[in-house]
């Protein structure tokens, strides 16, 4: 009973924020510019690329010198980031602080739109305890602190978090923090949101929880595409027509939970993957021109559509990310979340604006991974490849597990054909097999590769 007469006074707050708000946002995606590539095309040519797209803002993950400068005199509203290993330091000292602000932000503003300033990147990530938890908050406020002594008042403080910030998210009313969060760092972060004006900046990722449930989550449910589906929640009669709407809600019902209903979502990620690993089910061209084009639709709708717990509320957002990245670590789908590839083709016809219809955009090849790989997959050396740094990952593969690398040692069966590269095929695909369960990716610093051909043969 307590929940059902708390849920009124929820949105009655809403409301108030919604008229409040009304003329405060361009609801336009913005964009994430990550540069973990070793083919990405100079900061000039990027931001021309990005204009290109009709994107209204641009997140960085550093305070890039050359970026910060090619985005000068542009229109473009940008966020910049304070390193996660910095957070510490600068939550001790107002000196640092100061410091930083004054070599990452005065530069530039304001001829650099620098509107919003992220103190770490999903810090909270991590399920064991993180020893720059408790300096997080602080940090944030110390360079609150700095951007206001130094007269900079326009830009909003904040730090992006995942999902997994949550330990409950189903039904979205049931949306709580997890407990080893939510009094030391999440109460107080919220407590200096709320005072600040500034945003919860929220990733969200429908991809990666439909690919790790694939038989109970509809895939057109997760691609805004259902169009007889729906979700209601048991605790407040919602109805929901999408995965992303649940998310976010579940995060606007954590944050009531702890008193601050008010308290706005940016989005500091979304996207879709266009490509992946073999057995990376649904990462692929087709679903993510879909779900990015259908997000933007929602997004730059008017009247703005907000969500079902926060109707009519805008939703400022960047979708991620720009490039493909091949130095990306992790699965594959890592390094192919860019609505362009390197050389500045598009990946698939976006428009940010959402003003070109479907009917403008060239046809989409079909999906072909939409069910979960049939078939072995074995974890390969890639070819071209550096002799030295294949050396040293067959090294480190062979360190690793149990007899990982017996059969290639001299008079083992697979000794032959002696070779680096076979060894290192060997090694890898041994490695992968001991060790994938539990997270263990067959990337090797993009030196190996999946395939569904059998390297024996």
């Amino acid at each position: 009973m307590a929940m059902l007469l708390l849920i009124p006074l929820f949105l009655s707050s809403i409301a108030l924020f919604t008229i409040a708000s009304a003329t405060t946002f361009s609801t336009h995606p913005g964009i994430c510019y990550g540069q973990l590539g070793d083919n990405l095309p100079p900061p000039q040519k990027s931001v021309s690329l990005i204009t290109s797209l009709h994107a209204k803002r641009v997140k960085l993950y550093d305070a890039n010198p050359a970026i910060l400068h090619a985005l000068r005199d542009t229109s473009l509203q940008v966020s910049i980031m304070v390193p996660n290993d910095l957070i510490v330091n600068i939550s001790r000292n107002q000196s640092l602080s100061d410091k930083w602000v004054s070599d990452n932000v005065v530069p530039y503003h304001p001829r650099t739109l620098i509107r919003y300033l992220l103190v770490g990147n999903e810090v909270t990530s991590s399920t064991a305890p993180n020893g720059t938890w408790p300096y997080l908050v602080p940090a944030m406020r110390r360079i609150k602190h700095s951007l206001k002594s130094l007269g900079i008042r326009k830009v909003k403080v904040g730090t992006s978090s995942a999902i997994d910030v949550l330990e409950a998210s189903f039904p979205p009313s049931n949306g709580a923090f997890r407990k080893d969060l939510s009094a030391p760092v999440m109460k107080p972060m919220l407590k200096f949101l709320n005072r600040t004006k500034s945003f919860f900046f929220l990733d969200v990722y429908p991809f990666f929880s439909w690919s790790a449930d694939p038989l109970n989550i509809n895939l057109d449910y997760a691609l805004f595409q259902s169009k007889n589906l729906t979700v209601t929640d048991p605790g407040t009669g919602l109805v929901y027509t999408n995965l992303f709407d649940q998310m976010v809600d579940a995060v606007y019902f954590a944050m009531n939970r702890l008193g601050f209903p008010g308290v706005r979502i940016f989005i500091a990620e979304t996207g879709w993957p266009n490509g992946g690993d073999l057995d990376q089910i649904g990462a692929n061209i087709f679903n993510a021109a879909t779900y990015n084009r259908n997000f933007i639709k929602k997004v730059t709708r008017k009247p703005w559509l907000g969500t079902p717990a926060r109707p009519g509320s805008a939703l400022p957002s960047f979708l991620f990310a720009l490039f493909n990245e091949n130095q990306k670590p992790g699965p594959g789908t890592e390094r192919h979340f860019g609505l362009l590839h390197p050389n500045g083709s598009r990946v698939y016809d976006v428009d940010l604006s959402g003003e070109t219809p479907e009917a403008g955009f060239r046809p989409l090849p079909v999906p072909e991974n939409n069910e979960k790989f049939k078939g072995e997959i074995w974890c390969v050396a890639a070819r071209p490849h550096n002799a030295t740094a294949l050396a040293a990952a067959l090294a480190y593969a062979c360190s690793q597990g149990n007899g990982t690398c017996d059969p290639i040692q001299p008079k083992g069966k697979c000794f032959k054909p002696d070779s680096v590269f076979w060894h290192a095929s060997y090694a890898f695909s041994a490695y992968w097999a001991q060790f994938r369960k539990v997270g263990g990716t067959c990337y090797f610093n993009g030196l190996a590769t999946q395939t569904a051909k059998d390297p024996s043969k």
